[in-house]
């Protein structure tokens, strides 16, 4: 029997509809494949095998009768923060360890209603809120390509789930880069959307209302998979509002992308920021893609005169970050956060700082903060009137081994052997974030120690498909997922 462990979505799809493979074969080699190897790697922390077999058998059933869908039958797991009726959303919690949701989120009713064979949940970072997926409920998800090392946070269940064969696609979340650094530095492919571009509403913190999201402020959820055109077809298959919010008045229509063939595209190589230092390896590996797409007869640019300025614009997203995090402090922990914003030098703007300040902000200092925001995202509209795509870093370093020390504010890593603050690294995502923009996370190389190395295409708002085509096609061009070699450890 043909191995379908590492394969697609629309790969799946096509076995189903040609009769090589069942929804219920396909299922049950997925849940052999989590039986047999995720002891060692424990991306999956909450398993739904019964649920998930009999979904496949109606998806057989539903296949017999003529009818077909892009992830009817196909195997996927989604992340713990999300909602799924009858499973525990935890955010790594212990006192949520038994929070059972009473209802799907909405993009997980709308995957089941298409068919899709929910698998279980997969492991995150305690409150989503580190670049390491480890928590004490369900404790620490080992990156399939080095076990020593971390997926990625805080969607890193998922990237090692579809690194490791376990599923074809799955659900994250994204407001610092909690999607694409797990898709880094696993080798897989993500999709942070236009900001309220899918609906959110079932991806709630443990014990309050799912309520209806208008838009959101940062965060985002989004699709993993292992390759790009299956970023296309999720968004496809999701992106409309929710019918208990904007969905009464409004429907979601996403522009087509700006291309269809590689050599018509504008990109913008970023492999420097002015506050956080890039590795020589993941700079190496940006400028071997824009030789490579140079080649390829893609427009490549250095340096626009309209680019956003990068320092601003981090601080912030740092502020916004930290303040929408601060919302849900409790008072003594709100009390330290002031105490310790109140000892800063006021003459220190570095991210550490504003990270700081960002925990304590009034609403009028974070009302500036919020039009930097709007400006900026004026700014990179008129950008993207001659570019297409901006090709940056996830994260200035591939993979780093787990790291549980605390406090996790004096966390540190080496950058080409220099020690650099942790958090500095969210300066990459808020790139897409703080405007709202689109961003692809894609594998291009791996590193000496052959760990993966991504780059985020950062595309126009709104316009999701131009960075996931831009994926599709250099995907095509020079090749996207490699195995990892994990098929040894059982």
């Amino acid at each position: 029997m043909t191995d379908y462990a590492y394969s697609t979505a629309s790969e799946l799809t096509a076995a189903m509809e040609s009769g090589e493979m069942s929804a219920v074969e396909l299922a049950t080699a997925a849940i052999d494949r989590i039986e047999r190897l995720d002891g060692d790697i424990n991306a999956i922390c909450v398993a739904d095998f019964d649920r998930a077999l009999a979904a496949a058998g109606e998806a057989d059933a539903a296949r017999a009768r003529g009818e077909t869908g892009p992830v009817l039958g196909v195997p996927i797991t989604i992340k713990d923060s999300i909602d799924i009726a009858g499973l525990p959303t935890t955010w790594g919690f212990p006192p949520f360890k038994d929070n059972t949701a009473a209802a799907d989120a909405v993009v997980v009713a709308r995957l089941a209603a298409a068919g899709a064979v929910i698998l279980g949940k997969t492991n995150v970072a305690l409150a989503l809120g580190d670049f390491q997926s480890y928590n004490p409920v369900y404790g620490t998800t080992n990156n399939p390509w080095d076990l020593g090392r971390t997926p990625g946070g805080s969607s890193g269940g998922s990237a090692a789930a579809l690194a490791a064969g376990f599923g074809a696609l799955s659900m994250g979340s994204d407001i610092g880069g909690s999607l694409r650094v797990p898709a880094h530095f696993s080798g897989v492919y993500a999709h942070k959307p236009s900001i309220g571009l899918l609906p959110l509403r079932g991806h709630t913190f443990p014990g309050t209302r799912p309520l209806p999201e208008l838009g959101g402020d940062l965060g985002v959820v989004g699709p993993l998979a292992r390759g790009a055109a299956d970023l296309g077809m999720m968004v496809r298959l999701l992106a409309d509002a929710d019918e208990e919010g904007l969905g009464l008045a409004y429907r979601t229509a996403v522009r087509s992308a700006r291309h269809d063939d590689l050599g018509a595209f504008r990109v913008l190589v970023l492999d420097a920021h002015p506050l956080v230092p890039v590795s020589s390896e993941v700079r190496a590996a940006i400028g071997d893609l824009a030789t490579r797409l140079e080649a390829s007869g893609v427009t490549v640019r250095r340096q626009s005169p309209r680019l956003p300025d990068l320092a601003e614009g981090a601080r912030s997203y740092m502020r916004l970050l930290q303040a929408s995090i601060a919302a849900g402090f409790p008072p003594e922990v709100y009390a330290a956060a002031l105490t310790a914003a109140a000892a800063l030098d006021p003459a220190d703007t570095s991210l550490s700082a504003e990270r700081a300040r960002g925990l304590v902000l009034s609403h009028r200092d974070w009302a500036a903060a919020d039009t930097v925001r709007a400006v900026q995202r004026a700014q990179w509209a008129e950008f993207f009137t001659d570019v297409d795509i901006v090709i940056a870093p996830v994260s200035s370093i591939p993979a780093i081994p787990h790291d549980h020390s605390e406090p996790i504010s004096a966390r540190t890593v080496a950058i080409d052997g220099v020690a650099h603050s942790y958090f500095d690294q969210l300066a990459w995502a808020g790139i897409a974030t703080a405007p709202g923009l689109p961003a692809t996370a894609v594998p291009v190389t791996r590193s000496a120690r052959g760990l993966p190395i991504g780059v985020q295409l950062i595309g126009p708002l709104f316009e999701d498909h131009t960075p996931i085509r831009f994926a599709e096609l250099i995907e095509r061009e020079f090749g996207g997922f490699t195995p990892p070699p994990i098929d040894a450890l059982a």
